[in-house]
């Protein structure tokens, strides 16, 4: 047995997994079944079981009943936040994250699981300046990127901006809810300006981890983006749970 290999199993999974990393096991493709890999490696199916277990354990790999294990697809997705950004997607009439999503060569898809009018959270209120007791309108969607949830999406405006209009819909919004903000022949006709992102990470909720089909030990970044008109107004609040191993942020923030 070699040095840095004590345990049997622990062979399984180095290989196992640097050919997962490498690229040479792609991600979807059917690993060998458990009896090829004992064969393989001289030893018994309980402990191919457990480096497959491993594996699963680290993300890497998922079980599909009475089909065997796959490479876990496991999308990873850009985002690049900068104004420049923001404006060649607008001018494109693409929200912002289906954009990047195809520029990536990847497939995009949001879904829209509520819209409901409701008093504000507290912390809501206080980041639109509302007043206590005020209603907000909330859109709540699931990202998903090659048909995989990757986010959880939940989007408050002011009730009286989105009144009257189909911010308060459950459907799709042609170019995005900013679109129809910035619509210079629209109901609202304000101009979107800048936004203020909080980033916090943490351990998801059993709700968070079904949604996201996450795998065991994998943390979510909650980002809170507040966004501003022209006037300095606040015209939305974004709370988003993103699967930290699907995600990677980037921030462009120009000094002067």
């Amino acid at each position: 047995m070699s040095e840095g290999h004590a345990f049997p199993y622990q062979r399984i999974v180095d290989d196992l997994r640097t050919e997962i990393i490498t690229g040479n096991l792609t991600f979807g493709e059917k690993l060998p079944s458990e009896n090829t890999l004992a064969q393989r490696y001289g030893t018994t199916r309980p402990t191919v079981r457990r480096a497959l277990a491993l594996l699963k354990a680290e993300g890497l790999v998922t079980t599909r009943q009475g089909q065997g294990v796959f490479v876990r697809p496991k999308p990873r997705v850009r985002l690049l936040i900068s104004g420049s950004n923001y404006r060649t997607h607008r001018e494109a009439g693409l929200p912002g994250f289906n954009a990047q999503v195809r520029e990536q060569g990847m497939s995009p898809e949001q879904r829209i699981r509520d819209v409901a009018t409701l008093d504000a959270p507290a912390e809501i209120a206080h980041r639109l300046e509302l007043d206590q007791n005020a209603q907000v309108v909330v859109r709540r969607r699931t990202f998903l990127v090659d048909g995989l949830p990757i986010a959880l999406c939940d989007s408050y405006y002011p009730a009286a901006l989105a009144a009257d209009t189909v911010i308060t819909q459950p459907r799709r919004i042609k170019g995005g809810v900013y679109a129809l903000i910035e619509d210079p022949d629209g109901p609202i006709r304000r101009q979107v300006s800048h936004s203020v992102e909080d980033l916090i990470c943490r351990m998801p909720t059993r709700e968070e981890t079904t949604e996201l089909n996450l795998m065991p030990g994998v943390p979510v970044v909650r980002v809170i983006r507040t966004v501003y008109d022209s006037e300095n107004r606040p015209l939305e609040v974004q709370e988003s749970t993103v699967a930290a191993d699907s995600h990677e942020f980037r921030y462009e923030v120009k000094m002067r």
